[in-house]
């Protein structure tokens, strides 16, 4: 009898605690702030960053609390959201990458911030267009750009010079791609100690090599104006990019670095190739890891295109709907502080990724860091350059983890030898079948 009142003791003390700390149903803590839980897929150093972000804005003001919880990789934490979205378990705030975002508004389960910017005029031009953009759909917006990222080209400048390159100017078109991939592959006997250029087996680098020379990833706008149905990416400028790969695999230039981030930028630090695709997020790490000096450029482009830019990656914030008024405007809260310039200027510094707020650049630690690094400012240059289009604004599709793996197979097919068309091709007839199977399932 005493161990069972001492374990009913232990269970009341625990629950008394419990509900001393936060209110569940009213998202109030003990001392009347109103706490809400920030869900985020940032591991490693921006883990921290991230947590001190949140510390800084819980300091900042007296009526609410976020708590950030790291849910791992994008993937897992979206599969983590889908099993408690529209419910009391369901956080106020998620980070979910771009990929998501068709299947985000199609969910039902997220509140628009559009509600909050118009309910008080908030003036959206403070925040890049080129990113913002992205999370529009018929000028509403639905989520908050967060970490925003775009490729580039890096590449190795101490090779450059030893193949007799300029080191400033970079290979723009695809012909001066393959002439200096060319003179910086390095062959002895039937060995290659250097190739030219790597693009990661990764469907990102193909969607914006097609969205730089305009083109669509599927129909109707990009699936922008009206729910797409057909992929688009297996037109004339879909195969220059996938002839690109298969030509330059075919002249020993080209190295397959395979599907894992890490891998790739490992093989570039060791001078297995002297070119490659990589996120400008990536840059400030590649920069501090290799012992040679980092050139960074803009996305090559097909000779007789005239370059449109590029497609933000990253991801941004998400609200959700069936959560108290009071936590709704929390969660707002929040996010109009992660906007300001000050903050965007840390977390650009810290993380490598854009500052939504453009006047952020601005700040002094900003302009310390470029002249640091001034690879960074290469890639703020691509992104203030890029044509506001339906091409450069990405693709609305609900299936886009299915897509970008139809266009890896068909990448890695033409390591196989498979014709470039025909490759092409079969990954479009498989986004297709996958986009009916969607449409049919709604």
């Amino acid at each position: 009898m005493k161990r069972l009142l001492a374990g009913l003791s232990v269970l009341f003390v625990l629950f008394l605690t419990a509900c001393s700390s936060t209110d569940s149903a009213s998202g109030t803590t003990e001392d009347g702030k109103t706490e809400i839980i920030f869900w985020h897929a940032m591991g490693g150093e921006l883990d921290a960053s991230v947590n001190a972000i949140v510390d800084e804005y819980n300091s900042s003001q007296d009526k609410y609390t976020v708590k950030p919880v790291y849910q791992g990789s994008y993937e897992e934490s979206l599969t983590k959201l889908n099993t408690v979205a529209g419910t009391a378990d369901a956080p106020a705030v998620t980070q979910i990458f771009e990929a998501g975002t068709k299947q985000m508004i199609d969910s039902g389960n997220i509140q628009p911030v559009q509600k909050f910017i118009d309910e008080e005029n908030y003036d959206t031009s403070q925040w890049e267009e080129n990113i913002s953009s992205y999370y529009q759909v018929d000028g509403e917006q639905y989520s908050m750009p967060f970490n925003s990222s775009t490729p580039v080209l890096a590449y190795n400048k101490d090779a450059f010079e030893e193949a007799g390159l300029d080191p400033e100017q970079a290979p723009r078109t695809y012909s001066e791609l393959k002439e200096a991939a060319e003179k910086l592959t390095i062959k002895e006997g039937d060995k290659t100690s250097q190739y030219g250029l790597s693009i990661l087996n990764y469907g990102w680098f193909f969607e914006e090599l097609l969205a730089t020379q305009g083109g669509m990833f599927v129909d109707n706008e990009n699936g922008r104006e009206g729910e797409a149905t057909k992929a688009s990416f297996n037109d004339e400028k879909g195969q220059k990019v996938f002839e690109l790969i298969s030509d330059m695999y075919e002249e020993g230039t080209f190295y397959n670095s395979g599907q894992n981030w890490d891998d790739m930028r490992a093989s570039f630090q060791t001078g297995t190739m002297a070119m490659m695709l990589d996120s400008s997020a990536g840059i400030k790490g590649l920069v501090d890891n290799a012992d040679f000096e980092v050139g960074v450029a803009y996305l090559p482009h097909p000779d007789d295109v005239d370059p449109q830019g590029v497609i933000i990656g990253g991801a941004s914030l998400w609200m959700a709907k069936d959560i108290e008024e009071n936590q709704q405007q929390a969660a707002w809260d929040f996010m109009k502080y992660l906007s300001t310039a000050e903050v965007q200027a840390k977390w650009h510094v810290e993380s490598g990724y854009f500052a939504i707020n453009p006047a952020a650049y601005e700040e002094d630690i900003v302009k310390q860091e470029w002249e640091k690094y001034p690879q960074l400012k290469v890639t703020v240059d691509q992104l203030h350059d890029t044509v506001p289009s339906t091409a450069t604004q990405g693709a609305l599709i609900s299936i886009f983890p299915e897509a970008r793996q139809q266009i890896v197979t068909g990448m890695e097919s033409l390591y196989q030898g498979e014709d470039p068309k025909a490759a092409l091709d079969k990954a479009a007839a498989e986004v297709d079948t996958v986009l009916e199977k969607g449409s049919r399932s709604r």
